[in-house]
């Protein structure tokens, strides 16, 4: 392993154990001709690491020769900041690591635009630098809530009978809302496969089939012009179920949505959820799908 602990670890107990870092250069900056300070950065947090010429070793020099998004690894010792010097802005605020050893895995070039601060790039930029884009923090933040609401998702069906089951990614295309993605066959010329816009199809079979309950976090695709709230490829929570009543259905919904809100964001729903009729918004709001934090009767 390159690293004993990632760079959101560190805590003040760790003090004067030696550990290993391994991550990207954050922020470099020297004070005066003995010290220099970098802080180190992986998804996990920061923490600062301190190298001083004092020291009489040659990794002050290559310390030196660091810029922004190199990505090293460090070996050193915890020590705590003292206090007064705690910064209370980091995770590790409490402690530094003296580094003792210092290795550069990879230089970088200078980054076309800034991980942290600055002004935000237009789109395009950003996009021809993806790989730079997703180390900005916040959609960082926006991949780990993800990940943590499909972790809710499963758990909850997980733990409620529910079994989850792939279906097939190349099918025969059906009557959908959309038209479909084609892929050609190599096999069988002049056939295509279509990608699906649902598992619609499968699902069906597997209640014919005797799995009552079913769900899926389904990857779906619909070749349909882009609006807000159209995307030619985006990801569904399928669900069926056999032998039930709507009640059924909208309870196990609403537990869905009140435990997925407690588990990922810590907050209370009231349950059950507000239902209404498709008249009856249509009547109210004028569309099928109102936002009702905003008055809009």
């Amino acid at each position: 392993m390159h690293r004993t602990h990632n760079c959101g670890e560190l805590r003040r107990e760790h003090a004067g154990q030696t550990v290993t870092l391994a991550g990207w250069v954050n922020s470099y900056r020297e004070q005066g001709k003995e010290l220099v300070f970098v802080d180190l950065r992986d998804r996990y947090g920061k923490t600062q690491v301190t190298f001083n010429t004092e020291d009489g070793s040659k990794i002050d020099s290559i310390a030196r020769k660091l810029r922004r998004e190199d990505v090293i690894k460090v070996v050193g010792e915890v020590r705590y900041r003292g206090d007064g010097l705690v910064n209370s802005k980091l995770q590790t605020g409490d402690i530094e690591l003296r580094a003792i050893q210092l290795t550069v895995l990879s230089r970088s070039k200078t980054p076309p635009f800034e991980i942290e601060g600055g002004e935000l790039p237009n789109e395009e930029l950003r996009l021809k630098y993806r790989f730079i884009d997703l180390r900005r923090p916040e959609l960082q933040k926006s991949l780990i809530l993800r990940h943590n609401l499909v972790q809710a998702v499963r758990e909850y069906f997980n733990t409620r009978d529910f079994l989850e089951i792939e279906t097939p990614m190349l099918g025969r295309s059906t009557p959908e809302g959309a038209r479909d993605y084609l892929v050609p066959s190599r096999v069988h010329h002049g056939s295509f496969y279509a990608l699906p816009q649902s598992p619609q199809i499968y699902k069906q079979i597997l209640m014919v089939a005797g799995y009552d309950r079913y769900y899926q976090i389904a990857r779906c695709f619909r070749d349909e012009d882009l609006r807000a709230d159209r995307q030619p490829e985006f990801t569904q929570i399928d669900v069926e179920m056999a032998f039930v009543e709507r009640d059924d259905i909208l309870n196990t919904i609403d537990g869905l949505v009140s435990f997925v809100m407690q588990k990922v964001r810590g907050v209370t729903m009231q349950t059950p959820l507000p239902r209404y009729t498709y008249a009856d918004v249509m009547e109210r709001f004028g569309c099928d799908k109102p936002d009702v934090r905003f008055a809009m009767e």
